[in-house]
């Protein structure tokens, strides 16, 4: 992880809170530094291969849609995976993000369907939600344009985009909607909270992220007054056991290095509370970002595997895990 991190250090990243968002969005990223560090090691710096790549357009309530199709070797229909992307609702776009839809795409042998969505400030919440909500809808309806089983759709994403996925199958149960057969959250941002012991220790901006970020993405997505929010449809953490009772099962994913490590394992003990049955894992000496750096990282290459199984396995009890919640699945931590 070290390497990655001081990769990063080296192409001189600018804190985004400290300068406009139009400029934080050209900023340096996770995945220049993976691409350095593989640079410096003499590897090429190549995509993993999946049988197909398709970008698309879906119809939205406030205009298209734009999404990346990753399509498995294979014959078809397949299990399909709608994938937000991280990035602080401010930040990032399917090219930031390419190496973790691919990873799923291979490791879960679905159809993942990566979803742009709009981005704060200049659309604040509940933008991002309602485009998020609108892209799993379509594709849970129009499955077989995608090769897919509409029977075996979950939500998957990272950081902002795990905190999407979780909302996308809350409005699903509040408005009576097809729901997700599975919530895969890697490091989900869910809490205005910047005070967490995983805060304080891991929040000083040492490891790609840092507290005065987090409050800046927050300010941008919820406005001035985002430290007084409430509303569970933008930060998921404030729902209510019965909000949360008859969600689908998940797998929340943490890094012990991550300032929002706190606030994702905080989560899945409230899933857990109401009912839903949760699998957490949590991997050492990793940092945010850290699930789509497997070209360079081993760990992320095994959290990769393990989400991509616990994927699999959702999609072969997909009717009966729609039906059937509670228990827990929590592991211990993976380390390195």
């Amino acid at each position: 992880m070290q390497v990655v991190l001081d990769a990063h250090k080296a192409l001189k990243p600018v804190p985004p809170h400290t300068v406009s968002p139009r400029q934080a969005r050209t900023g340096v990223t996770a995945k220049d530094a993976v691409e350095k560090t593989l640079k410096d090691q003499g590897k090429p710096v190549t995509p993993e291969k999946v049988a197909k790549v398709e970008d698309r357009k879906l119809k939205g309530a406030k205009g298209e849609i734009p999404v990346r199709v990753y399509t498995p070797d294979g014959a078809g229909p397949f299990p399909v995976v709608v994938y937000y992307h991280g990035g602080g609702f401010v930040l990032a776009d399917l090219d930031t993000y390419d190496a973790s839809a691919r990873a799923l795409a291979n490791q879960a042998k679905a159809v993942v369907v990566s979803v742009e969505y709009r981005h704060a400030p200049e659309h604040p919440f509940p933008a991002a939600a309602d485009d998020a909500t609108a892209a799993f809808q379509y594709v849970q309806k129009n499955a077989k344009e995608f090769n897919g089983d509409a029977s075996k759709v979950a939500v998957a994403g990272e950081s902002a985009g795990a905190n999407l996925a979780t909302v996308v199958a809350m409005r699903q149960k509040q408005d009576g909607g097809a729901q997700p057969v599975f919530q895969l959250l890697v490091y989900p941002f869910v809490s205005n909270n910047v005070n967490t012991p995983s805060h304080q220790a891991n929040g000083q901006g040492n490891y790609l992220i840092g507290n005065q970020d987090i409050a800046w993405f927050w300010g941008n997505y919820l406005g001035k007054d985002w430290v007084q929010n409430k509303d569970p449809n933008a930060l998921p953490l404030k729902a209510t056991p019965a909000q949360l009772r008859g969600l689908p099962p998940a797998m929340v994913v943490t890094a012990s290095l991550d300032p929002l490590k706190d606030e994702g394992q905080e989560y899945a003990k409230n899933l857990k509370a109401a009912g839903v049955k949760v699998d957490v894992k949590n991997y050492d000496g990793v940092t945010h970002e850290f699930f789509g750096m497997a070209p360079v990282l081993d760990i992320a290459k095994k959290a990769q595997a393990d989400a991509g199984m616990a994927l699999r396995k959702a999609f072969s009890e997909a009717p009966r895990a729609q039906q059937g919640m509670g228990g827990s699945g929590m592991t211990e931590p993976v380390k390195e």
